[in-house]
Parts: C-alpha cells; sequence; structure tokens
C-alpha cells in the first residue's frame, strides 16, 4: 500500500496522512504543519481527495509554491540584478526604470509591479496583498474571491481583504489553497494530468514549471499514481 493513500471503506475517497506529505518538508512552518492537521476534511470538502491524480496535483503545488512548507509570503526583497532579470520589461537595461530605486525595497517594489490591476487599486494594495500562504495567495481580487469560497464553508470565516495575514494562519491555510485550487478548476486539469495548465491557473504563467514537475513526480510517488 502506498504510503498517504488507503481507500475510505466503501467509498473511492483517498486517505490523506499529513505525516507523510511532511516528510518531504525540512523544517516546515509551524503554521502549516498545524492546518496539515485539517488535511483530510479539506482535501474532502474540495473534490481532492476523489481520487490520487488530485492529491498528488494539488500537494505538489503547495510544496512548490510554499517552498516545502517554509514560505508565507513572498520574498520581495530583490537586488538590481534580479529585478532585470525577473522583470526586464519593467527595469533596466532594457526597462525603463532604474533597478537600484527598487533592490531590497519590498513595499515599493510590490506596490509597483502589483499595483493598480486585479483589485488592487489603493496605495500599498500591492504590499498589502502580496503572495502569501501555501499557494501565494496574490491581488485583492484574489483575497476577495478567496473569502467568498470560504465563507461557503463557513460563514464566520475571516474576511482575506480586511486581514490578509488569516491567509498563513493555521486554521486558515489549508483552506484557502484547497477553496482557490478548487475555484480555479484545478480539479479539472488534473485530472488529465496537465501540469501545464494547473499551473498557469495557480501562477498566472509557467513560472517553475520545472520545479513543479520534480514535486509532481514525488507526489505520484507519494500516493501511488
Amino acid at each position: 500500500m502506498h504510503a498517504a493513500l488507503v481507500m475510505k471503506e466503501h467509498t473511492m475517497t483517498i486517505v490523506i496522512d499529513p505525516k507523510r506529505i511532511l516528510r518531504y518538508a525540512n523544517r516546515p512552518r509551524p503554521s502549516y504543519v498545524s492546518s496539515l492537521a485539517q488535511a483530510q476534511a479539506m482535501y474532502d470538502r474540495y473534490g481532492i481527495s476523489a481520487n490520487a491524480l488530485r492529491a498528488a496535483h494539488f500537494t505538489a503545488q503547495i510544496m512548490y509554491e510554499s517552498q516545502a512548507l517554509r514560505a508565507e509570503q513572498e520574498n520581495l526583497n530583490y537586488s538590481a540584478n534580479r529585478l532585470a532579470a525577473v522583470w526586464p520589461s519593467r527595469f533596466q537595461p532594457r526597462g525603463p526604470l532604474n533597478p537600484a530605486d527598487y533592490a531590497h525595497q519590498p513595499q515599493a517594489l510590490a506596490d509597483y509591479v502589483y499595483g493598480n490591476k486585479n483589485g488592487n487599486t489603493e496605495a500599498d494594495d500591492g504590499y498589502r496583498f502580496r503572495g502569501r500562504g501555501l499557494l501565494q495567495l496574490t491581488f485583492k481580487s484574489n483575497y476577495a474571491a478567496a473569502t467568498r469560497a470560504l465563507q461557503k464553508l463557513k460563514p464566520m470565516a475571516p474576511d482575506l481583504c480586511l486581514n490578509p495575514d488569516a491567509v498563513t494562519e493555521p486554521d486558515w491555510a489549508l483552506a484557502v489553497a484547497a477553496a482557490v485550487w478548487e475555484a480555479k478548476g484545478c480539479n479539472g486539469y488534473a485530472d488529465h494530468d496537465n501540469i501545464n495548465k494547473v499551473t498557469r491557473a495557480i501562477n498566472g504563467g509557467e513560472n517553475g514549471l520545472a520545479e513543479r514537475k520534480i514535486w509532481l513526480r514525488m507526489m505520484k510517488q507519494l500516493f501511488g499514481v
């Protein structure tokens, strides 16, 4: 029998063992460890435990996005050279801005690159709604959508637009990730084993695709795909 999976009697729902998942994490955040205690309920609630392929894809994405359960927030503390590499159309030598003006200034950088789009309309919204949590939720519109999805499950769930840091709290971290996953149609993409579509839904592009594929291979082994 594979490490993280057995079948519930009379159902096809996969039983998730958080301890097996945590073996792939070196020094995970305590908040994430606590949140993973809810894994069965959240995987069940959002259809992720319906088959091993969904479970493998979802777990691979949260492991990549959270840097193996270590990153609670997006690291925006870039050097000037790194800024030019990550956003070449924005920063010199190919873009208009001097990267030195934004180097090692996370708030200024976030407000610039994330400002005035996807619901970020107020001053400092870029930084306020920077990437957080197991799927690095970004932009106010996505925080609002995650709030709506959460409050369908639990009406007393926090408004993530008013309390963005709740995305990383033990009670909500996994619930937010699972709700976002379902809302973006990722279960269907996972059913077809399409990591490109899963990644575009989660990331908006295909950043880190090679490393995501490595995580997926490991999670497929774990879940017996």
